[in-house]
């Protein structure tokens, strides 16, 4: 699925086939392997953008992993890297992007890093594949397999922490296995929140504004002045709440602390209706100021949470849950 038309295994190694009239570049018949290479390029390089800027804030998917992929790296396979494939290409990442509507590039001031930190990379040598490399390789696979959704922005902030998680295992035989272990994961946790990231089933039960308004009404039966303080100020749920529903919170915390949530999430057999909780817990815990703010400054309180104590947000969640 990643290797370039044109090299193929032989018996005893690989070799570059001959270009044939059947099937060349410049084929345009839409069958053609190297038409779907190109439209493959056009993902590939939002994924590149996406998965370089993973975590800004540490450098661990920066360094090379321990387990680079021998088969791609092994020079006399002369296969293509997907880093290398990125590389070739000319075409500008920013006209392939899949923005949704009520997403912003706005993240949490914990999470920023410097202008320079998001463009200077460090070169790794030959025979080495930085674990950002890896991610890619993952959500690249995944689109090809689920050529409905493919890839949309943000599914890069959902494979990292677990990635992370399986990458960092202390024990050295699970740690090999961690591409293998993420992308299984990452499967299964796209099979029940996928329906967030198809714009065609948004208004849909299923959809995401459908959830979004579910933090609403939530909030409503929970503390009905902050809910109507909201209401008066027009701010909607799509404006913070898509972000904190979609990419399961990823975006307004530090790594550790989403794998905090997250451990407290995933435990939960009804884990979206818990997240449900989560948000209207952050929202409660803020309730003071977003009383006294008006829209700008609530506007700011959403976009950019304040309260970093994981602990505390969980344990307001577990009590709304516990006053059904």
């Amino acid at each position: 699925m990643i290797i370039q038309p044109g090299i193929a295994k032989a018996n005893m190694g690989v070799f570059r086939e001959d270009v044939t009239f059947e099937d060349h570049p410049l084929n345009p018949n839409p069958d053609s392997r190297w038409n779907t290479y190109f439209k493959d390029n056009e993902v590939l390089l939002q994924i590149d953008k996406d998965v370089r800027r993973l975590c800004p804030d540490i450098s661990f998917f920066q360094r090379a992993t321990e387990y680079p992929c021998l088969l791609i790296l092994d020079p006399q396979n002369e296969f293509e890297t997907l880093r290398k494939r990125v590389e070739q290409t000319t075409l500008k990442s920013q006209t392939v992007a899949r923005n949704r509507s009520g997403v912003t590039n706005m993240s949490s001031p914990h999470k920023n890093s410097t202008p320079s930190a998001l463009n200077e990379y460090e070169v790794l040598p030959n025979g080495c594949e930085a674990h950002w490399e890896v991610v890619e390789r993952i959500l690249f696979i995944y689109a090809k397999l689920n050529p409905g959704i493919a890839y949309v922005q943000g599914m890069n902030e959902i494979v990292g922490p677990l990635y992370y998680t399986f990458a960092t295992d202390p024990n050295s035989e699970w740690k090999e296995h961690a591409e293998a272990d993420t992308f299984f994961c990452f499967t299964n946790l796209m099979a029940e929140i996928r329906d967030n990231f198809i714009k065609s089933l948004d208004d849909s039960q299923c959809g995401i504004t459908y959830k979004m308004e579910k933090v609403y009404s939530t909030l409503k039966d929970k503390d009905v002045e902050l809910y109507l303080k909201l209401q008066e100020q027009s701010i909607k749920p799509q404006f913070f709440a898509f972000r904190w529903l979609t990419l399961l919170l990823s975006q307004e915390f530090l790594l550790p602390d989403v794998i905090r949530i997250w451990d407290s999430l995933f435990a939960d057999g009804n884990r979206f209706d818990f997240l449900l909780l989560v948000c209207c817990a952050m929202l409660i815990l803020i309730r003071e100021q977003l009383l006294e703010g008006d829209f700008t400054v609530n506007m700011r309180l959403l976009q950019d949470y304040p309260i970093t104590d994981v602990c505390q947000i969980l344990q307001k969640a577990k009590e709304l849950q516990d006053s059904k």
